[in-house]
């Protein structure tokens, strides 16, 4: 009877224990297979590469967001797809010739609607922050190791590194691997020759790859089954139309980034 008593004990220890870390533990999140990237955000119904385009695509429920990243003169990073600000502002000039301060000045949502009137350019922290963790982040680093070593480590800081990834050339690559190996990378060292992307990329062993308007079907779905069997998933820019999207999916594109998700998705459905 003792002896029945300490088992049953130690029974409910073990479980009251376990329950007790299910707690500690985060949650793991699924993240998707496959879907639509928001390209700069719904870029086609709101302000490219600010909050509300960012929280926009995530009402529309999206797989990915893409975002490019750029820095300026006193070390912020911010959202901007233009080496200057003056296509998406109200303001002049080369970003990495401004300050923080005076990037935060400007108007980034005037130009595509006054109901967008006051939208800043938002910080790569700012935009983190309002994508949930089911959602993949695609984010686009054209400036060097230096930037995207800055851009890995605030991927790392906000706990991101599962769903973030940073797409960026060769030496940039070789920079954020050097910082950590928990950091996904994209390979956007693009080549004149698609196989010789495809080589490198998988020589590489990056974790996503994307093409850019590459030829026949027959040879794009060659690449996918290459890339696939080594565990590398694919993006695609872009797609027009809820047919191209389909049709790229049946090919093996993981993700196809597009302009208008809203427009897209209310198709597909």
């Amino acid at each position: 009877m003792l002896r029945s008593f300490f088992q049953k004990a130690a029974s409910s220890f073990l479980i009251s224990l376990l329950v007790f870390l299910s707690f500690l533990s985060p949650a793991y999140t699924q993240l998707p297979s496959r879907g639509l990237c928001a390209h700069r955000g719904a870029m086609a119904t709101h302000p490219e590469n600010t909050l509300p385009a960012f929280r926009e695509a995530v009402r529309l429920g999206v797989a990915m967001i893409e975002l490019d990243v750029r820095m300026t003169a006193d070390s912020h990073l911010v959202v901007l797809h233009d080496e200057t600000v003056d296509r998406t502002t109200d303001g002049t000039g080369r970003l990495s010739e401004m300050t923080f301060a005076a990037v935060r000045q400007l108007d980034a949502g005037s130009w595509k609607d006054p109901a967008f009137a006051g939208t800043l350019i938002p910080t790569l922290e700012e935009a983190l922050s309002v994508i949930p963790e089911n959602i993949r982040i695609n984010v686009h680093v054209k400036e060097g190791p230096a930037v995207s070593r800055k851009v890995a480590e605030t991927i790392l800081r906000h706990h991101k590194e599962k769903q973030a990834f940073i797409a960026c050339d060769t030496a940039s690559a070789a920079a954020v691997r050097l910082l950590s190996h928990r950091i996904l990378i994209c390979n956007m060292e693009r080549r004149a020759n698609t196989k010789d992307y495809v080589d490198l990329t998988l020589q590489e062993k990056s974790d996503f790859i994307q093409f850019f308007k590459t030829p026949a079907d027959d040879t794009l779905r060659a690449y996918c089954r290459r890339l696939k069997a080594q565990g590398i998933r694919i993006n695609y820019y872009r797609g027009d139309n809820a047919a191209e999207v389909k049709k790229l999916w049946s090919l093996g594109v993981d993700f196809v980034l597009v302009n208008d998700p809203a427009a897209i998705l209310k198709k597909l459905e």
